[in-house]
């Protein structure tokens, strides 16, 4: 099994390390008249339309 000759250094695993982090997902405007923030290719969570038509009850 492989051994590390060497520890990291703090900033060589700081560095590596900034990369892991959360992104925001992309939202559109839903068709419907109150234009909620929808994520793309999904069901409005409010109106229930995708691709401007009702494809799940309201709630």
């Amino acid at each position: 099994m492989a051994v590390p000759k060497r520890r990291t250094s703090r900033s060589n695993t700081r560095h590596r390390r900034a990369r892991w982090k959360a992104t925001v997902p992309p939202t559109v405007p839903c068709p419907c008249p109150r234009k909620e923030p929808v994520v793309p290719h999904r069901a409005c969570r409010h109106c229930g339309l995708y691709n401007g038509r009702q494809v799940v009850e309201a709630p």
